[in-house]
């Protein structure tokens, strides 16, 4: 039996998670979960890391593991002097210093969809000219506290709108064209490297290994795909609706083009995902459980919104977003949320024809992973909306590509195929057939 902590943060909460691997399948636990509250400053929205980074290290004290490895959000990055010391806290994605930002030069290169919380927009509002000498993705950064090595690991640097999507190196060529500097972006390493150990003040025994660092790569990892007929939803507070694909694809720069794990491509469309719901339960002080079972109770009809709308992306009292964007402010909870479903729905069902004319694949089912395969009523709205089947879990997905991606690494596991066979082995997904009745019951 090994053990691997996974470190897995995402952008409402994080999470440690000990994965037991017996050689056959790999069973979660989960030894710690923690808000993740942004902080506002004077300068604008940064996240707290230090309270991130306490919560994790806290929550493995005294153990020792064959591994540990961090996934995290994309795009967001802290700037480093020469000796590594942080220039200040990341700023959060939805900060508004990037409100209305021009589309950037880059997507005959760097294959990603233009979206104003990109790596490129917000180092174009920064000052590069000082003391900046390397660039850390948040993962990054917290791997380099962990062990005192700092890589870039290359899935979570593809998310920054900088990588050349071919060769999956930094383009310096399209750095120097948009006056960036070139100096602080520094080598790139593979998923599965060996960094080094846990430093002994931590208070637990470990290697450090790069995992898919970007969340969505380690979903990924284990997607228990049955073949190029199959798409991939990752679902929480995004959604990333994608397909695996050998090669980048540039023909719809609405799509966007990740790195994956060994060197595969994910030809992804974010959409805003149930951060729209997030914050209606915020704002109404509602339970997740609550607002779900209300939402299956109703019956006439809803309206159907575009949940990309930008103003949606900065979050506030979202009920009155929604009103105005829709033009009705006559809806109940229920009606609201199950609006938001049936819209994302809806959302997913054009993604999907996108991807299929993008890549010519023909789509037939959808693997639904992460929180939102949780959520019975927009499953099924999936399938029904898009006509596919729709296979949801794992949940925990996220972790347990972590855990997979270690495991190789630590030489348990070959290749892809062998972690997505750990995963299918590990755990059953519900299935979803598409039909009529969710639409009007």
């Amino acid at each position: 039996m090994t053990d691997f902590a996974a470190i897995d943060l995402g952008a409402s909460s994080g999470r440690v998670v000990c994965g037991h691997f017996d050689g056959r399948v790999i069973s979660l636990e989960e030894c710690h979960r923690f808000v993740n509250r942004p902080v506002r400053l004077p300068d604008g929205l940064r996240w707290n890391l230090l309270h991130l980074f306490t919560e994790a290290v806290g929550a493995l004290a005294g153990r020792r593991f064959d591994g540990v490895g961090v996934d995290t959000w994309g795009v967001d990055y802290a700037l480093l002097d020469e000796r590594h010391r942080v220039l200040g806290l990341p700023f959060h994605y939805r900060d508004e210093r990037t409100a209305g930002a021009q589309r950037a030069e880059g997507y005959e290169i760097t294959g990603i969809q233009h979206m104003p919380i990109n790596t490129v927009y917000q180092l174009m509002a920064d000052d590069l000219t000082g003391a900046a000498a390397r660039i850390a993705l948040v993962p990054d950064l917290l791997a380099y506290w962990l062990c005192g090595e700092l890589a870039n690991e290359r899935t979570n640097a593809s998310t920054t709108g900088l990588l050349d999507a071919r060769t999956g190196e930094w383009s310096l060529a399209l750095l120097s064209r948009l006056g960036l500097p070139t100096r602080p972006f520094g080598a790139l390493v593979e998923p599965g490297t060996k960094l080094g150990s846990v430093l002994p003040h931590h208070d637990f025994q470990a290697p450090v290994y790069t995992v898919a660092s970007h969340d969505t790569a380690s979903a990924y990892v284990a997607a228990p795909l049955r073949g190029e007929h199959s798409a991939i939803l990752s679902s929480g507070t995004w959604s990333l609706l994608g397909l695996e694909l050998p090669d980048p694809v540039f023909s719809d720069d609405a799509l966007t083009n990740e790195r994956g794990v060994d060197g595969t491509i994910r030809l992804l469309k974010n959409v805003m995902g149930l951060w729209i719901e997030q914050e209606c339960a915020r704002v109404w002080g509602a339970d997740f459980p609550s607002l779900q079972r209300a939402a299956r109770e109703v019956t006439r009809e809803v309206p159907v919104f575009d949940p990309d709308d930008e103003r949606f992306l900065r979050g506030g009292d979202m009920p009155v977003l929604i009103a105005e964007v829709i033009g009705r402010d006559d809806l109940s909870r229920g009606e609201l949320v199950r609006s938001i479903y049936l819209s994302l729905a809806c959302k997913y069902r054009v993604v999907l024809e996108r991807l299929e004319a993008a890549s010519g694949r023909n789509v037939r089912t959808i693997h639904v992973i992460g929180g939102g395969a949780r959520n019975e009523l927009l499953c099924q709205l999936t399938a029904d909306m898009t006509g596919r089947e729709v296979l949801a879990g794992p949940v925990e997905a996220t972790a347990l590509g972590n855990v997979l991606v270690q495991a190789r690494a630590a030489g348990e596991l070959d290749s892809l195929a062998d972690m997505r066979a750990v995963s299918a082995a590990s755990f059953e997904p519900v299935h979803y057939e598409p039909s009529k009745e969710s639409l009007h019951a």
